[in-house]
């Protein structure tokens, strides 16, 4: 069952025209990977879908709601987390301080879902109150999805997670994403192919904002011609 229903997306960004009718779908319980050469239009796909970037045509529905032509706050308040490319967190604030900021109001399960975040990345229980500004680019990164998750656990948008970190780190965050299925559905944009391999069950190749290809992330892993051709991988 779709929790995510992208269709007929178009988004200028100025003068540009960046998405071409880009159409896809998210199952809940699954993680999706939005794939493709740097400029193919991922980053503003989900930026469109957070009401970042105005999308000038096309629907955008999360569960049984129209979510397209709302303003990002009540987007996000309808459970939908996202964690930019840059992470985008407050470094002056405190691991605790983050924490406190991503809790929604009148959330009977907030303290379940920090307990359950720190459970999964320890590294942030052990920094817990130290500014964010010291911590490592892996451990930025599990700070900086642990806020998405607590403020909107329905769905995470979660661009480029891998960028900067150590084949070490990599390896820790991917199993941290499969074990986050458990609890929520995640549509996933990342360059690194080894990892979204990994951890994607379904996925979506754009290529000039446009939707190019889809299907079962196993059948991609054995299809050489099309990584070389889309994603550049001998």
């Amino acid at each position: 069952m779709s929790l995510l229903k992208v269709d007929n997306l178009e988004t200028y960004l100025g003068q540009y025209h960046i998405l071409h009718g880009v159409s896809f779908e998210v199952k809940r319980g699954s993680i999706t990977v939005l794939l493709g050469r740097n400029g193919a239009g991922k980053t503003t796909t989900l930026r469109s879908i957070m009401g970042f970037n105005s999308a000038s045509k096309g629907t955008i529905q999360y569960g049984d709601e129209p979510i397209h032509g709302i303003s990002p706050h009540l987007i996000s308040r309808k459970g939908i987390g996202y964690v930019p490319e840059n992470q985008g967190i407050f470094k002056t604030l405190t691991v605790q301080e983050t924490f406190s900021l991503a809790k929604m109001k009148g959330d009977s399960q907030a303290e379940e879902k920090v307990e359950w975040m720190l459970d999964l990345f320890p590294d942030l229980k052990k920094y817990w109150t130290k500014k964010s500004g010291v911590l490592s680019g892996g451990q930025k990164q599990m700070l900086a999805i642990s806020r998405a998750y607590i403020n909107g656990n329905g769905l995470l948008l979660i661009d480029e997670p891998s960028k900067g970190l150590s084949p070490i780190m990599v390896e820790k965050l991917m199993e941290s994403i499969l074990k986050m299925k458990e609890k929520t559905t995640i549509l996933l944009v990342e360059q690194n192919f080894m990892m979204a391999s990994r951890i994607g069950d379904d996925f979506y190749i754009m290529d000039d904002g446009k939707i190019v290809l889809n299907g079962e992330m196993a059948s991609l892993v054995q299809d050489r011609e099309t990584c070389q051709k889309y994603l550049g991988i001998a």
